[in-house]
């Protein structure tokens, strides 16, 4: 099938290439000019595990290329994807001012064929007919203009256009995405349309029946069909419930503090409860990146829209962000004073197998630790590499984890990379001011970090 995904950021990159690397026809748009040539030269803007190589084979198959011109991309696909950022606003409101023209655009260019317009970025609730009426004020700004230039003789505007709009809301985990991609827990599709549900069942027909899987025979994938606005809602309900279950551990993490249990055995034990199952159960610092903070935050404002006060979502934003002070709060009970200290964070994205820094919580850190006196290292094994320090002014980038303990007070352990398991400890803390380790994620085994000589405090695990 010939697709069209317009917006190359990290949604619209994954679903492009891995829908090419299935045999499609794949046409990215990006209205970035550099971007599209970065891609264009087999190289990309992102860092996810597995990406790169998908993008070179696929393109060089010639399933798969990119380009600004989004006329080109309109008249090339059969389904048509708008995967462009949907940021939040102040008000926790979704930025949707890229979905919107885009739609206008696609509108601009439509011909007499059938298209299936895909909303892949994640929109407010009601966002399926928002989009469509965009798409025919699209039609009809471009018949108005036809009319003023040719007198009325609007020669290359089709009859009627016919087009259906469904909602495919996406699920992936950064740093796992073409895992993701390739084996999803569900697929979403919601329109009230069977002709276009029949399409996009059938474009993602290999990944339903795992044609990719090299695994023993698994049951197929579970389509769930919708109207437009559940769809919707699945996608801010899973986040927001995932995001709640964090903040449930780490209220818990900090009971457990202050009465002497340890989160990581309570959370293996209510986790073999099958009601409520071991994942998201990590006590830590907290949640951050482009989707939790995003879609909890629209969430509640969509509710408040409609006279709810969504007291329960609100309340799990307020314990993430108590959790990026409190890990601050532990050092000042080890250090006491931390003006003048030097504090060494291992990790800085929001979590491993990316180099996404958004509402990253070592932003937090490094502004509060910052505030108070203390001079902040880092070592991070992507953002360490590739030199991608925008915001981080007030830290010293570090090139490997020897280089960030010499001199330090305390090591703060905020991204769970796997590098970080195999670290030479005993040297670590030879090197260090003096051997603290707050292990902001309970990632590290204490008895090996202790052996070494470090301090060890976890988070809920006193």
């Amino acid at each position: 099938m010939r697709v069209c995904v317009i917006g190359t950021g990290y949604v619209g990159l994954v679903t492009g290439a891995c829908l090419a690397h299935i045999g499609h026809s794949v046409l990215c748009v990006d209205n970035n000019q550099e971007k599209v040539k970065l891609l264009q030269s087999g190289q990309s803007p992102i860092y996810e595990p597995g990406l790169i190589d998908i993008i070179r084979w696929a393109t060089d198959k010639g399933l798969l290329a990119f380009t600004h011109d989004l006329q080109l991309g309109v008249h090339h696909g059969e389904i048509l994807f708008i995967a462009v950022g949907t940021p939040s606003l102040p008000s926790g409101e979704s930025d949707t001012q890229f979905v919107e023209a885009v739609a206008r655009g696609i509108g601009t260019y439509l011909n007499h064929d059938y298209k299936v317009i895909v909303n892949k970025s994640t929109v407010p609730i009601g966002s399926g007919d928002w989009v469509k009426m965009l798409v025919m004020d699209g039609v009809m700004g471009r018949h108005r203009l036809l009319t003023d230039a040719h007198d009325d003789n609007c020669t290359g505007l089709p009859d009627k256009v016919n087009f259906d709009v469904v909602s495919n809301p996406e699920f992936l985990r950064e740093g796992s995405a073409v895992y993701d991609t390739f084996n999803p827990d569900r697929i979403v599709l919601g329109s009230a349309s069977a002709q276009a549900i029949a399409l996009m069942q059938q474009l993602y027909i290999p990944i339903i029946e795992r044609h990719l899987s090299n695994h023993s025979p698994l049951p197929p994938v579970p389509v769930v069909v919708t109207d437009l606005s559940s769809a919707e809602m699945i996608k801010y309900a899973a986040n927001a419930f995932l995001a709640t279950k964090i903040s449930f551990i780490n209220e818990v993490a900090n009971i457990c503090d202050r009465v002497g249990a340890d989160v990581t055995q309570v959370a293996r034990g209510i986790g073999l409860d099958s009601r409520i199952g071991s994942k998201f159960l990590q006590a830590g610092i907290g949640w951050g990146g482009s989707c939790f903070p995003k879609d909890v935050s629209a969430l509640i404002h969509t509710a408040n829209d409609y006279g709810y006060d969504a007291q329960l979502l609100k309340a799990a934003v307020g314990v993430n962000q108590r959790q990026r002070v409190i890990i601050v709060e532990k050092l000042q009970q080890v250090l006491k004073i931390l003006k003048g200290k030097t504090v060494g964070l291992l990790g800085l994205t929001f979590k491993p197998d990316t180099d996404d820094m958004r509402d990253a919580p070592a932003v937090d850190l490094i502004e509060n630790l910052s505030r108070l006196g203390a001079k902040v290292k880092a070592y991070d094994p992507v953002i360490s590499k590739t030199g991608l320090v925008q915001g981080l002014s007030q830290v010293i980038v570090e090139t490997d984890p020897e280089r960030l303990a010499d001199h330090c007070d305390a090591l703060l352990l905020v991204t769970e990379w796997q590098e970080f398991l195999g670290l030479d400890y005993h040297q670590l803390a030879q090197l260090m001011h003096s051997p603290i380790l707050i292990d902001g994620r309970n990632f590290l085994n204490r008895e090996t970090v202790e052996a070494a000589g470090f301090r060890y405090f976890g988070m809920g695990r006193s």
